[in-house]
């Protein structure tokens, strides 16, 4: 009996919707978005009496001819192209298919008649492309809503979307609003906005917010109306617009206006009916917008008529300019004959030597025709030389071509945009065959490096953002530089991701994970991979060091062991991990008479991010990447802003090694822009950071409000090294000056603070010192240089202030506290002595080459420890004595994630790596690491 009450008490307690009150629903319209909002509206408890939907044509739902409907279906549903009605149907809901309601204006009886006969109390109309009479409207109780996608009173009519871009608003977003005889005049329920980013589409703006919110927003106006809390808010007529539907004959591109202006018009009517211009006097429909920075590629200049100036067709797409000289690039082209074609292809002769059909493949293609045909049934007969277009396809039947076809070639990379380059029967199967054999693969890798004589070697060094398998500019041509910390100069410019370029990114990333070949891999084979990228980057690890080393401020040969060694152990370690996640059976009480089999399951999430900081950047993303990929999972990368180098050469490595296209992606740029979006996404299911304790809170609170997307922080830290008179004293010396001064300070892991007892305090202090004054700072190029430049110049005077901060409060400084007299972002190697608990350098890390030590009473064990411990951070410790009984004693009472004995800095690719309380929780390396990228799935089966 308490069995049962506990069941009742939780389903009441999770299910609050069975309290609210609920309606009776009359669903008039179609679509997918008509499809979500019926789904969702009986998940939450309402009852819908009634679907009114349109005919089907051909037998199969209609295609959604018209215009303002093809806006809302567009490429916007998955393999199962499903409609309201055949959703309704399946689920036993009365659907009824009229081919209309009003005949010369007034309404038909019957029709009217069937509606009122389901007894409606409101009537929702998430899409609608039918005219529904006034006493249909306003027979319900509460009326009838309507979804329309603009802030209205702005950008009435069928065409919202396309006029929100072409206008160029800065914000877009839906209305709900309550039916009146007006065309999308009545009162306003529900309104919310959004931003409109420089490169969105009508499909992105509808993809990202209109479809998904635009859903959650009537069922929430639902329940505001059966509650009777909806408000009716008159539209005033100030600001208003009304837009009619585009026509192709009034779509062409007035070229002698900004290039904005230009970007909006073409972005506002892609892909219907698409803005078009004339090209060496044939119209060609221009595809793919987006704005240029200042860097615009070089190329083959291309006449347009009634532009500014020639436009240019580089390896990227087809630069147009407008009056202003602003430019933006066109990524495809399509001819009047229905032929797209890639816009860097445009004086390419087309004329590519026909393949040859194995008998294996001649019967893939008889089976590929027989699905053009069950699509384009209208066609007796499906000839070489059939359009797919020409012959009656819409959008939406390039969909269910692609899933069809990508349904029975498991593994094929195919895309929507593939059946626009090869609108025939023909030129189709050729596409297809060629990609089944790998023989249609995109063309070699272009890499536009910049490259620099340095240390002995040319180093190439890719700078753009890498998406999908390909270098690209951001997608609004901003770059930042980065600089040579060791004399301040310019590196080179590096591409400056905006918001639109990491949506690109994790589209990429989800669609290598959902239909890739990644998320269907052998788990050895991709071992074997990660195996070959590893070797590799031992292969460049010269290479890779230089980067690091002029990117970073590392001194070289800290950088070949440790920032580049340790990254290859890293992928190696865990290429070995790949096929032996395993889950484990659980006994469980068994179902007599019949029997119960328990087991788990241990499974990727999905799309990863992975944020990252400046102090290791190679390390730092071996240590993330490697665990992520070798659970299964894709991802998302971010480095540094100020060191983004190491990561974009290792992208270009990983292109080598064979990784798909898309499951790896490297964004460089602001963590203000890029961080916070890929915090925000709602498709990435997991987020990785290292770096600053505040920057973490704010990633956690972003990704719990976005999608509650799993977290792991390393964050700041404060460790304490404790250092007992019963030590070696060489080796407490020489450790303790490693733990702080290893890197330049710039380590996570850095002893913020040392507490040496008091009756060696003072011989500690004069040989650290002796040691000090023997480091030679300089290049860190240079092989015999001890210590080199500190990252960017904002930390080294973060750090000179930190050092003032200390000499105010009265700490002794013995050495250093100050800027090195050279070029570059040189410190000085620091040392303080006389540091009490309650002075700022005492609590606060510095990231730094500064050593803070305290001292304490001789015998004192549980005082230090309090001392060690009275800190908000515990990311790592150590200790030095003699005694294996204090040592041990110590070790457990240390409050930090990682616990030194008698060695310091001793990090390994087994061992789990990751702090306690504001250090961060979640763990890098090591077993531990797979499980921070995995999930774990429970599965009883009864037999």
């Amino acid at each position: 009996m308490l069995w049962t009450a506990n069941r009742i008490i939780r389903k009441f307690s999770t299910s609050s919707n069975y309290y609210q009150n609920k309606l009776r629903l009359a669903l008039i319209g179609q679509s997918l978005f008509g499809q979500e909002v019926y789904t969702n509206l009986r998940k939450q408890g309402h009852r819908v009496v009634g679907v009114f939907t349109v005919p089907d044509r051909d037998g199969k739902a209609d295609p959604l001819v018209d215009l303002a409907e093809d806006l809302w279906s567009r490429d916007l549903s998955g393999p199962e192209l499903l409609d309201t009605a055949v959703v309704a149907e399946k689920d036993g809901t009365p659907v009824f298919k009229f081919p209309r309601w009003r005949v010369k204006g007034k309404p038909i009886p019957e029709v009217v008649e069937a509606y009122k006969a389901v007894g409606a109390e409101l009537n929702v109309m998430p899409f609608c492309s039918q005219f529904i009479p006034m006493n249909v409207i306003d027979h319900p109780a509460h009326g009838s809503i309507i979804y329309h996608p603009s802030i209205l009173p702005l950008h009435r009519g069928a065409s919202a979307i396309n006029w929100t871009l072409i206008q160029g608003d800065k914000k877009a977003g839906f209305s709900i609003f309550w039916a009146d005889d007006g065309l999308d005049t009545g009162p306003i329920l529900l309104q919310r906005e959004c931003h409109v980013e420089p490169n969105d589409t009508v499909d992105s703006l509808y993809n990202r917010f209109l479809f998904p919110e635009g859903i959650k927003a009537m069922v929430e106006s639902v329940q505001l109306i059966a509650d009777g809390k909806a408000p009716r808010v008159p539209q005033t007529e100030e600001g208003a617009s009304y837009e009619g539907i585009q026509k192709k004959s009034n779509s062409k591109v007035n070229l002698a206006q900004p290039a904005e202006a230009i970007h909006n018009w073409i972005r506002g009517h892609d892909k219907v009916p698409g803005a078009w211009a004339v090209i060496d006097g044939r119209t060609v429909t221009l595809y793919g917008s987006s704005m240029l920075g200042e860097s615009v590629p070089a190329g083959q200049p291309l006449e347009i008529e009634g532009a500014s100036q020639p436009g240019v067709v580089t390896k990227n797409g087809l630069v147009l300019y407008g009056s202003d000289s602003k430019a933006l690039m066109v990524k495809n082209l399509q001819f009047e004959d229905g032929k797209m074609i890639s816009a860097a292809k445009y004086f390419s002769s087309g004329d590519t030597a026909r393949v040859e059909l194995t008998d294996d493949e001649k019967k893939i293609a008889e089976e590929i025709r027989d699905i053009w045909k069950g699509i384009l049934s209208n066609v007796a007969a499906i000839e070489e030389t059939t359009d797919f277009f020409k012959s009656g396809a819409a959008s939406m039947d390039v969909v269910r071509l692609v899933e069809e076809i990508k349904q029975r070639c498991v593994g094929l990379q195919l895309q929507n945009e593939d059946v626009y380059m090869a609108t025939t029967f023909q030129d189709f199967i050729q596409m297809f065959v060629r990609r089944l054999r790998g023989e249609d693969q995109e063309e070699e890798m272009v890499i536009d490096y910049a490259t620099k004589d340095v240390n002995n070697m040319t180093v190439k060094m890719p700078w753009q953002c890498f998406i999908n398998g390909k270098f690209e500019d951001a997608e609004n041509g901003k770059t930042a530089n980065t600089i040579n910390p060791a004399d301040g100069s310019v590196i080179c410019k590096v591409a400056y991701a905006s918001v639109g370029d990491v949506d690109r990114a994790v589209a990429a990333a989800k669609e290598a994970f959902e239909v890739g070949p990644w998320g269907r891999m052998n788990p050895r084979d991709r071992g074997t991979l990660l195996y070959k990228l590893a070797d590799l980057m031992e292969e460049h690890q010269e290479e890779l060091a230089t980067i690091e080393s002029i990117d970073s401020g590392a001194v070289y040969t800290l950088a070949l062991k440790t920032h580049v060694g340790m990254s290859i152990q890293t992928f190696r370690y865990f290429a070995g991990w790949c096929d032996k996640i395993q889950g484990k059976t659980i006994p469980i009480n068994q179902a007599r008479p019949n029997r119960n089999l328990t087991f788990t399951k241990k499974e990727p999430l999905g799309v990863c991010a992975i944020v990252i900081p400046w102090n290791y950047p190679l390390m730092m993303l071996a240590w993330k990447s490697a665990a992520c990929l070798a659970a299964g999972n894709t991802l998302v990368l971010k480095p540094a802003q100020v060191t983004p180098l190491s990561a974009l050469k290792f992208a270009e490595l990983t292109v080598k090694a064979g990784i798909p296209k898309g499951v790896i992606n490297i964004v460089p740029g602001s963590g203000g822009m890029v961080g916070q979006r890929l915090s925000d996404h709602p498709d990435i299911r997991k987020l990785g950071f290292t770096g600053s304790t505040p920057i973490g809170k704010q990633i956690m609170k972003s990704c719990a409000l976005s999608n509650l997307k799993k977290v792991s922080l390393e964050l700041g830290g404060k460790s304490p090294l404790i250092i007992f008179s019963d030590c070696d004293m060489d080796k407490a010396v020489r450790m303790g000056m490693s733990s702080v001064f290893f890197n330049k300070g710039e380590n996570c892991i850095a002893a913020g603070r040392l507490f040496v007892e008091e009756s060696i305090h003072d011989e500690y202090i004069r040989r650290v010192l002796e040691e000090i004054k023997k480091m030679k700072v300089g290049d860190p190029l240079d092989r015999s240089t001890d210590h080199g430049p500190q990252n960017h110049k904002a930390h080294m005077d973060k750090l000179v202030e930190y050092c003032e901060v200390g000499v105010k409060e009265g700490a002794t400084l013995v050495y250093g506290g100050k800027q090195v007299d050279r070029p570059g972002f040189f410190m000085e190697p620091t040392l303080f002595t006389d540091v009490e608990d309650h002075m700022f350098i005492a609590k606060e890390e510095s990231f730094g080459p500064i050593m803070v030590v305290s001292k304490f009473k001789d015998g004192d064990i549980d005082g230090v420890l309090n001392r060690a411990n009275d800190t908000e951070f515990g990311l790592a410790s150590g200790v030095f004595t003699r005694d294996i009984n204090k040592a041990m004693y110590v070790s457990e009472r240390l409050d930090a994630g990682t616990v030194f004995v008698n060695t310091y800095n001793k990090t390994d690719v087994a061992s789990p790596f990751g702090g306690f309380k504001q250090s961060g929780f979640g763990k890098d390396l090591g077993e531990d690491a797979l499980n921070e990228y995995l999930r774990t799935k429970a599965v009883t089966v009864e037999y």
